[in-house]
């Protein structure tokens, strides 16, 4: 049984924070993936992103955003002026969900008791760091956020709301970009892609 952490035994830091999420077993993806692998930046950032959850390679180095989305998206922040000393990238889950396939691990989506049960780790996230806004990179992101389903057709480049308060900023994950097959498309839908950090980046106060 996992005993609920009380307000009063809430860590007062990132890094003490980060340090207790090492053996989290809220849900029983920790079972099978290698690591917990927690959010980066300073209780300083501006602006937190969230993803879905760590994929193959940050779940083998235990960094998020390490993979070829996190390259691409990384691309895209310099290219639209956002300093990445002002910004907290996260995911909603903090263990990797996959199936074993031959020797791949191929990502499975996190299902919504998994979805809550880490819920716990981003709340003290932006606790702690108190940003100016949260962008919700993709659909589990936004149910974490918003704590419903978030249609992101309909809401995306759109603000929503957190339970805490916090303004939420609706878009897709930077893997979607990758996954478009046609070229041409693939290319408006990252100009899309990075007009949408241009507006997080005017939202950001500072």
């Amino acid at each position: 049984m996992v005993l609920e952490k009380t307000k009063e035994t809430r860590p007062k830091t990132l890094d003490a924070l980060r340090e207790d999420a090492r053996d989290c077993t809220r849900c029983d993806l920790y079972k099978n993936a290698t690591q917990t692998v927690f959010g980066e930046g300073g209780s300083e950032a501006r602006v937190l992103f969230v993803g879905e959850q760590p994929g193959d390679k940050e779940d083998v180095e235990g960094r998020p955003f390490v993979g070829p989305a996190g390259r691409l998206f990384d691309g895209i922040l310099e290219e639209v002026g956002i300093d990445r000393k002002k910004t907290y990238v996260t995911n909603a889950v903090k263990h990797f969900k996959f199936e074993p396939r031959g020797k791949r691990r191929i990502h499975s989506k996190p299902n919504a008791g998994e979805i809550r049960a880490c819920r716990w780790w981003l709340d003290q996230e932006l606790t702690l760091i108190q940003p100016d806004l949260a962008v919700a990179l993709g659909a589990t992101a936004a149910r974490a956020l918003v704590g419903k389903p978030v249609p992101i057709t309909k809401f995306r480049g759109t603000l929503l709301e957190s339970a805490e308060g916090v303004p939420v900023f609706i878009t897709v994950h930077p893997s979607y970009l990758l996954r478009i097959p046609d070229e041409l498309d693939r290319r408006r839908e990252r100009e899309r892609f990075a007009e949408e950090m241009r507006k997080v980046k005017a939202m950001m106060k500072g």
